[in-house]
């Protein structure tokens, strides 16, 4: 089986599981998130062996514990938005990415791919939100605004720990994609600020 070809196959499982986990149930999200953050603090640990945790951990269970007190159908929708500008934020920026955001982090990552992604997490918001019609119409405006932001600044964090512990992937869990915290980071940021806002401003 071709590196592509498996990526593609074990990356749709785990947007599948990721969907239906989210979807089903109050039980099955709680119990999806439950698993994705012991495995979470397991794969920090290697990245920190030998070093301290505390900021790491914070990293990975703020939120991976907030999500449970946001409606499963707001987590659906950043899911959707996420998923989309990191997929077109890699694509665009692979196509046509020259100025590099911070190289010395994440030397992938350039403002042409941060900018492809806005743009189309801009037209999948449009899309998504006539499937979302339930959610507040200003709840939708600022997701879609903060999404690409946070969910940079989520990656930035990740790639920085992986630097220091010079590996490429936090884990093997996923294969062609890495472990569960490379398919996490872009919502840790997310997260937090999602609970912020609908809590607190």
């Amino acid at each position: 089986m071709s590196k592509t070809l498996k990526r593609a196959l074990s990356g749709a499982v785990y947007v599948a599981i990721m969907w239906f986990g989210t979807s089903c149930s109050q039980l099955s999200f709680h119990i999806l998130f439950a698993v994705i953050l012991l495995v979470c603090l397991y794969e920090m640990y290697k990245l920190r062996k030998g070093k301290t945790k505390i900021l790491g951990f914070l990293y990975v269970l703020s939120p991976l514990l907030l999500v449970h007190f946001i409606k499963t159908e707001l987590v659906l929708f950043i899911f959707i938005l996420t998923w989309t500008f990191d997929t077109f934020a890699y694509l665009v920026g692979v196509k046509f990415g020259k100025h590099k955001i911070m190289p010395s982090v994440s030397p992938k990552k350039s403002w042409e791919g941060f900018v492809g992604g806005l743009v189309f997490t801009v037209i999948a918001t449009y899309i998504s939100q006539k499937f979302f019609n339930h959610i507040a119409f200003r709840d939708v405006l600022f997701v879609s605004f903060f999404l690409p932001f946070t969910a940079t600044l989520g990656d930035f964090i990740e790639s920085y720990y992986k630097r220091e512990a010079g590996v490429k992937d936090s884990g093997n869990f996923i294969p062609g994609h890495g472990g569960i915290l490379d398919r996490m980071d872009a919502f840790m940021i997310s997260i937090p600020a999602l609970y912020i806002y609908l809590n607190i401003i």
